[in-house]
């Protein structure tokens, strides 16, 4: 049995956001970034947030479901923050550790519901450089 829907978010570093995304892509997940994007346009050493929004079941896949799909805070190499949207397992990211604080997430949160998406972000850069799934 899965575990219920967590309200909390947790931080990871670039890497571990890639490896997430690698993950994703592995399992056909809809929502998510290339890896190839990410690599490009993240800051290397940032920080980014997972805030886990609902859980998304796939009949027809029962293997890969639950996930639990996440508003992602993502920072690009030009200091801006972004926000996307990740499907991860429960299991991957109940390993994620819990390391913040409740001011420090709500804060978060606020700042998620501020962002401009991945998608506007992408049509004031160049448009080709929009990620392509």
């Amino acid at each position: 049995m899965t575990s219920p829907l967590p309200r909390t978010v947790r931080a990871v570093e670039t890497a571990q956001l890639l490896d997430l995304a690698e993950e994703a892509a592995m399992h056909g997940f809809s929502q998510r970034l290339p890896v190839d994007w990410l690599q490009q346009h993240l800051a290397a050493q940032a920080t980014h947030y997972l805030f886990p929004t609902f859980v998304h079941h796939l009949r027809h896949r029962p293997e890969v479901s639950p996930q639990w799909r996440c508003q992602q805070l993502l920072t690009v190499r030009t200091g801006e923050q972004i926000w996307g949207l990740l499907d991860v397992l429960p299991d991957t990211f109940d390993k994620i550790p819990e390391t913040l604080d409740t001011a420090s997430k709500k804060d978060i949160v606020g700042r998620i519901e501020q962002a401009v998406t991945v998608r506007e972000w992408g049509e004031r850069m160049d448009p080709e450089e929009m990620p392509q799934n």
